[in-house]
């Protein structure tokens, strides 16, 4: 009995460490599909033979889709019924491979509009090329200055089967955060604009995250306020949320 009770302890953390495997595996596949999405202007993995017109729906759709899934998936209320079926120590993990999923879906089944409104030839277009590039250095700037932050959310998952409590996030001010409040959004939408071929189908998908990664960007500030309080408000005070123009404070 003693040898079984020692090998179910160790299959355990093994199945544990096998499932925060497959959604680090998940969720960086996505993330490096859809860059090179936004590199190429459009993977054309899937040709659904449509119009312009029919493919802007279907492409908003699509961001409609990822919009809904990526947000909705965080609200309070989803997870309190998610908790009926999927522990809460792996809601972060089923997070990844939901919006993993949505991700891969977009980049994937993405239409393009084949309707050029700008094209940027010759040596114009490296500097647009040099942004896009930039853009995703800042991305890793600011998920290092976080420091020991959950990205795929499997760090709660090992931690539960380690019994183990995790440590609260800190609120972070260093690095890119010491200029802006939202530095990881700022930079999205810089390589998503990025682009020196900005098609319809590319201006849609630019206007569409924009406007839903703002609104994100306003709810998140309200929850931050509700956990750290007059830490963040006096942060709110003396950091700009979205453009560095002044320089950081101390």
């Amino acid at each position: 009995m003693r040898v079984l009770d020692s090998v179910a302890q160790q299959t355990v953390p093994a199945r544990a460490h096998a499932i925060a495997a497959v959604t680090t595996i998940i969720g960086l596949g996505s993330l490096s599909l859809f860059g090179l999405f936004l590199w190429t202007g459009g993977l054309e993995l899937v040709d659904l033979g449509m119009g312009w017109r029919s493919a802007l729906l279907w492409d908003g759709a699509l961001c409609l889709a990822f919009f809904l899934q990526h947000s909705g998936m965080v609200r309070r209320s989803f997870r309190v019924w998610l908790s009926r079926v999927v522990p809460l120590y792996c809601h972060g993990a089923f997070y990844t491979v939901a919006s993993g999923a949505a991700l891969l879906l977009l980049a994937a089944c993405w239409q393009p509009s084949h309707i050029n409104v700008l094209v940027l030839e010759g040596a114009v277009r490296w500097p647009v090329r040099g942004l896009f590039l930039l853009s995703l250095v800042g991305v890793l700037w600011g998920i290092r200055a976080l420091g020991d932050f959950d990205a795929f959310g499997i760090q709660a998952m090992l931690s539960h089967f380690q019994r183990e409590q995790p440590a609260p996030a800190p609120l972070t001010i260093r690095g890119p955060y010491r200029w802006v409040r939202h530095p990881l959004y700022f930079f999205v939408i810089v390589a998503i604009w990025a682009c020196p071929a900005l098609s319809l189908d590319r201006i849609l998908l630019g206007v569409l995250c924009t406007f839903w990664i703002a609104a994100g960007a306003m709810l998140e500030e309200r929850d931050l306020v509700a956990q750290f309080g007059d830490a963040y408000r006096a942060y709110q005070r003396k950091i700009p949320m979205w453009l560095p123009w002044r320089l950081p404070s101390a």
